[in-house]
């Protein structure tokens, strides 16, 4: 199923499930996990559990995991679509939001 498809709890749980998947592939434990990363072991559980975690904490996780890559993609720009029969412009990078 797509991410675009999914609520963001389902997006958080699955994100705890494959967190969890990830450190036993790793063979580790979730106190270890837990030492390891220095994320606390109730918030590791509760992660793992619910997908509920502070973005510190699933980045210090995902350091742990050697999945920091992972988040390159997090934010990034897609390629605009244009018509095929209009000239391509280079796209302006907005410096500030609008004021409202």
């Amino acid at each position: 199923m797509s991410i675009m498809l999914k609520t963001p709890t389902e997006v958080m749980k699955e994100l705890g499930m494959k967190a969890r998947a990830k450190r036993l592939t790793q063979n580790l434990s979730q106190s270890g996990m837990a030492a390891r990363s220095g994320v606390s072991l109730g918030s590791l559980k509760r992660f793992e559990a619910t997908g509920q975690i502070s973005l510190e904490s699933l980045l210090k996780i995902a350091m742990s995991l050697n999945c920091m890559h992972d988040f390159e993609e997090v934010f990034c720009e897609t390629p605009q679509r244009g018509s095929l029969f209009s000239e391509t412009k280079e796209a302006k990078t907005r410096q500030r939001g609008l004021l409202k």
